[in-house]
């Protein structure tokens, strides 16, 4: 079982979501929200240099996406 990173900020894992299909829908102060169309998913991706590692289970977890897949994501 694959771990998460510690060390990404919200670009990081912003680029990451835009590899699986997500786009930036706007943008609330140091929040990005993302979306994704097919199949439906909205995520909230703070715009920090550090993404705390609840945070990031949690964002992964909107996403529909197993930890394996993000950290497949995150390596492209």
């Amino acid at each position: 079982m694959a771990r998460l990173p510690t060390d990404l900020s919200g670009r990081d894992v912003r680029a990451a979501l835009e590899r699986a299909g997500f786009t930036i829908r706007r943008q609330a102060g140091s929040h990005m929200i993302l979306g994704r169309d097919d199949p439906h998913a909205r995520v909230v991706v703070p715009d920090h240099r550090q993404i705390r590692a609840g945070t990031l289970r949690h964002i992964v977890t909107d996403a529909g996406l197993t930890v394996e897949r993000f950290v497949e994501l995150l390596k492209s």
